[in-house]
């Protein structure tokens, strides 16, 4: 006897007439439309329908406009609303046609089984359709993490100070301010929490994934927030509105070039926490109860794949550190040797004893690698190599960008104070009023401008920066980049300016002076005619070494400045201003930028050639560069606001520092793609133990293992291969680093400006690599678990 059969029942008639009724509706809609002239605006709610909310928005936006526009209607309307709702009635009529035209019948059986009325298997006894609760934990858990991350990433960066910011130090900041980047990280902790939780609630109730539940939720709730984000960037009128509440947001959004592509990793990683609990949930409370022991499932797990067995760790580790031919040639080598003799023994060993030879055969049979395990090996090298690359690439882009800081931050300052328009001419009092606010541990004033300097060998334009020798110092390294002992106080005395050629000119001058062809000689760049004197005091200049290559001079040599603003009057008209200077000293930063465009003059000079009677800024170094933006927020505080504002070193160089991060970000997720092999591998291996061990699996669910069980131990052996993996490229990647770091791959210095390859190691990024090659091993072990979780006894044991 066989139970009936449901099947699909097609009226056709309905359904062309529906099709019919559905197309004239459709005309009835497009000519409305087409009256009104509103076309972009419906295209515009077509692309809404597609996403999360945008069905609900329509019909609530439809119903509120639809009596405002009957009421403005008339004269001023050019389309017929009753065409409009004529035609909509029509197309929804045409639709529920072709709906009633389609029917589930049940078909013609041969009467009940014999089974009918026994009580139904408890798998599907006990299953819904669906859990509402369960969407609601899944989509208020994302929609919950989203507001938390932005409310905790708001809060902890624009801080909420206990005192207003003015008199004394003690008073100064105070409250929850944080540096973006430290807020962010613990906002992002937070959230994820925050949706691990709710995913593993949701999964406890059902009892089951909910697959459904969980893309509804993550559509419908979790979508709407990241695409405001998105539009934001684009949408003006969405900037005005919620630009200024999200700076934060936005800000640390922006550190990455692209905010978009910022918005949607976060999501990304907010949707990974929530099936994370999801897959957690239901292995905790598959069965009807929370079971979070683990010890037997290990056991089982550990003993059936072994990975960590030392003749594979080290047999992985070799091929990550020497590469993949040395190790397996040393490898077959031995193996070969070890085989020979093991059979040269047994074949001698068959003349007296072929019963205890046959023994020792099948043993050393068994001792050879099975695939699942040959498999397992490489499914660990491939996680291991993939961990390995990602650690050295990434550390040695940290280690170009750490070099690249330095050399900014060594020439530029932290952050720079200056006003809205305008000089500083009560700069003393400003600076007296930023020695207050903590975390300032250096102010100096300049005054910038770009000039032409030209000397007796070429011509460049360059940008000219007046200085106070005595402060500078503390915010920038510019002492120390001078060459040859140079010091920048001989700005303050340039009579003791080098003057080269003044020697031969008083020899020369004076009855014991050397002939002139010694003189010539030594001036061998310079030709003098004439009588020499001596020559007058100029103020001196501190100009690049790339600079000075180019204007072929030295110290002592004379230059002169030309600026195009403030022109002077001449004999034939107006002409530009220009003054002489003498080279005082060379520097070099390592940054080409810098040595090939920047000169440096005493302030008081600059104040004169371009007639400042203050200064254009003060420039500021904080105790750490990571909170600079906040200090610099504090710095306006305290002066008051408006016409003063602050822009800290991030700011001023933000399409440097956000492409390298940028560049850092598609590398890493481009190597990433290697563990993604290797969790094929992963998945692979997995499904082949668990074809292997049927047998095993029926009888552990015999014995009362429930199906949280199984999937635990299938989880179990995955995350080991994972972990095995992930500590081998961790080892070998950081030992790869060390011998970077200390043997060194040099590189031109004439090309990269650095005579060595850098390396800089950061833990957060070192770890991240690790926790990301574990993570993509225990998301590739979850299909695999779920199928041997649903292996039924009698299935396994019939063939036994």
């Amino acid at each position: 006897m066989h139970s009936a059969e449901r099947r699909t029942v097609h009226r056709w008639s309905f359904i062309w007439t529906g099709a019919l009724v559905a197309l004239v509706g459709f005309i009835l809609l497009g000519l409305a439309i087409s009256a009104s002239q509103a076309w972009a605006e419906v295209s515009g709610a077509l692309g809404l329908s597609l996403l999360g909310w945008g069905g609900v928005l329509q019909v609530f936006d439809a119903a509120v406009l639809l009596p405002v526009r009957s009421a403005v209607g008339g004269a001023g309307a050019q389309g017929s609303p009753g065409m409009l709702v004529s035609g909509t009635l029509v197309w929804l009529a045409g639709w529920g046609l072709i709906a009633a035209g389609i029917r589930r019948a049940t078909g013609p059986g041969e009467g009940p089984s014999p089974a009918a009325g026994a009580p139904l298997y408890p798998r599907l006894a006990r299953y819904r359709d669906f859990y509402w609760s369960t969407l609601g934990a899944y989509g208020g858990g994302i929609l919950l993490a989203e507001v938390a991350l932005i409310l905790l990433q708001t809060v902890l960066s624009s801080g909420v100070p206990s005192t207003e910011l003015g008199g004394s130090a003690q008073n100064v900041g105070g409250g929850l301010s944080l540096p973006p980047t430290g807020a962010f990280a613990i906002s992002l902790v937070v959230s994820c929490a925050v949706a691990f939780i709710c995913g593993f609630i949701g999964a406890s109730r059902a009892q089951r994934l909910s697959l459904p539940e969980a893309t509804i939720g993550v559509l419908y709730l979790g979508l709407p927030i990241p695409i405001v984000l998105t539009l934001m960037e684009r949408v003006p009128a969405l900037q005005l509105a919620l630009g200024y509440r999200l700076r934060e947001v936005t800000y640390v959004a922006g550190l990455l070039g692209r905010p978009e592509l910022a918005y949607w990793l976060v999501f990304t990683a907010l949707v990974l926490a929530l099936v994370l609990g999801i897959n957690t949930g239901f292995i905790a409370a598959g069965s009807g109860r929370v079971d979070l022991k683990l010890g037997f499932e290990l056991f089982v797990a550990r003993r059936h794949v072994a990975v960590f067995r030392p003749s594979l760790l080290l047999g992985t580790l070799a091929v990550l550190m020497f590469g993949i031919i040395p190790p397996l040639l040393i490898y077959f080598i031995i193996r070969s040797a070890e085989a020979a003799v093991e059979r040269t023994r047994i074949r001698a060993l068959g003349v007296a004893d072929p019963l205890a030879a046959a023994s020792d055969l099948n043993r050393l049979k068994l001792r050879e690698q099975s695939p699942t395990m040959m498999m397992t090996a490489l499914s660990v090298g491939g996680v291991g190599v993939g961990v390995m690359a990602l650690i050295i690439v990434l550390s040695v882009m940290s280690g170009f960008e750490a070099d690249l800081q330095q050399k900014i931050l060594g020439t530029n300052a932290h952050a720079v104070v200056s006003k809205y328009a305008g000089e500083l001419p009560e700069y003393p009092k400003v600076m007296e009023s930023i020695s207050r606010v903590p975390g300032v541990v250096g102010q100096t004033p300049f005054i910038i401008n770009q000039v032409m300097i030209a000397s007796e060998g070429n011509v460049d334009g360059v940008i000219i920066k007046g200085i106070d020798p005595q402060t500078v110092g503390s915010v920038t390294d510019l002492p120390n980049y001078l060459l040859g002992g140079g010091k920048l106080e001989i700005l303050y005395t340039p009579e003791k300016i080098l003057n080269r050629g003044l020697l031969d000119e008083e020899d020369a001058a004076s009855p014991a002076g050397g002939s002139g062809t010694e003189a010539g000689a030594e001036d061998d760049i310079i030709r003098r005619s004439g009588k020499p004197t001596k020559p007058a005091v100029l103020p001196g200049i501190i100009v690049g070494r790339e600079l000075a290559a180019s204007l072929r001079v030295v110290v002592g040599d004379r230059v002169n400045v030309v600026s195009p603003l403030g022109t002077e009057l001449g004999p034939s008209g107006p002409i530009p201003k220009s003054r002489a200077f003498r080279v005082a000293g060379i520097f070099y930063s390592g940054m080409y930028e810098y040595d090939s465009k920047f000169v440096y003059i005493l302030l008081k000079e600059a104040q004169n050639f371009f007639e400042v009677s203050g200064a254009s800024g003060i420039e500021l170094k904080v105790a750490d560069i990571d909170d600079a933006r906040r200090i610099a927020g504090q710095v306006v505080k305290v002066l008051g606001g408006y016409p003063y504002r602050a822009r800290d070193w991030g700011e001023m160089n933000k399409n440097l520092f956000s492409a390298l991060r940028l560049e850092k970000l598609v590398m890493g997720i481009i190597l990433s793609i290697i563990i993604v092999v290797a969790a094929g591998l992963i998945v692979a291996t997995v499904i082949m133990l668990v074809l292997e061990k049927r047998k095993e699996i029926s009888v552990l669910k015999a014995l009362g293992v429930s199906d949280g069980g199984i999937v635990k131990i299938f989880l179990a052996e995955g995350l080991q291969i994972g972990v095995a993996g992930g500590l081998l490229g961790l080892f070998s990647g950081l030992a790869w680093c060390v011998f970077i770091e200390k043997v060194g791959i040099k590189l031109d210095p004439e090309v990269y400006y650095i005579p060595a390859l850098p390396v800089r190691i950061e833990p957060v990024q070192t770890a991240l690599a690790v926790v990301i090659a574990v993570l993509v091993t225990y998301l590739a072990s979850i299909y695999p678990a779920l199928k041997a979780s649903s292996v039924e006894p009698v299935e396994g044991l019939k063939a036994e």
